[in-house]
């Protein structure tokens, strides 16, 4: 686990949008452009929250299928526990192993009052959420594959332990950001360099912008501003 960011670090990412975020990213050169995000398959559901930042919680469920000996299986909560043992704040990651991905789902109005009172900020599953006012009223960021109306037979079966979801591969105490756009993962080995980065990126596109909406603007002078951005 690395070092957690200082609270002004994280306020820094947290006002950052996904996708200015991954353009800084890219300018580093830790990883491929087309690695390190999430693809189409999650969403996220309350588009006007601001951004969602925190370490991940990962754990594995599964919940198309009933148990074979009995009418449900045990409820766990060491998982509780895993999720207080890394630094706030906190994105819980579900990765849905099911037969049937998303067919019920774990995270419902009772589970995002528990995560919300473990010190996370959001969730992020390949499956199925529910009970989407409580989360939405609570401020607490949803992604999900699809909604569920049941918990079907729901049950934890990993903790702690690699996951992936939507093409992106998360590990216990990873970097996560998420917006309207989607989420993906911050090297730790940049976090703390990227803000200025960012806002350098932001000036230059409001430069163009701003040249495009002139009254003044040409094809000489956008050409000539865009080449002085390469240069």
């Amino acid at each position: 686990m690395n070092a957690a960011l200082t609270p002004e670090q994280l306020g820094n990412l947290r006002r950052l949008d996904a996708c200015t975020l991954a353009n800084a990213i890219e300018t580093f050169q830790q990883r491929l452009r087309n690695e390190g995000f999430a693809d189409g398959t999650v969403r996220c559901l309350f588009p006007r929250l601001p951004p969602m930042v925190g370490y991940a919680a990962t754990i594995k469920v599964r919940g198309s299928a009933p148990p074979m000996a009995a009418g449900h299986y045990p409820d766990r909560t060491d998982w509780w526990d895993y999720i207080l043992s890394l630094p706030a704040p906190r994105v819980l990651v579900v990765q849905d192993v099911a037969t049937q991905t998303g067919l019920g789902s774990l995270l419902g109005a009772v589970h995002v009052n528990i995560l919300r009172a473990l010190g996370c900020v959001g969730a992020v599953t390949n499956g199925a959420v529910r009970d989407i006012p409580a989360a939405e009223s609570l401020g607490f960021h949803l992604f999900a594959g699809c909604v569920s109306v049941s918990h079907a037979y729901v049950h934890i079966v990993e903790v702690g332990g690699a996951v992936e979801i939507a093409g992106l591969k998360i590990r216990s105490g990873d970097l996560l950001h998420g917006d309207l756009h989607g989420f993906q993962s911050i090297p730790f080995a940049i976090a703390s360099q990227i803000s200025p980065v960012a806002e350098r990126i932001l000036a230059k596109e409001q430069e163009l912008i701003a040249l495009c909406q002139s009254k003044d603007f040409s094809i000489e002078k956008l050409r000539t501003a865009v080449l002085k951005d390469c240069s």
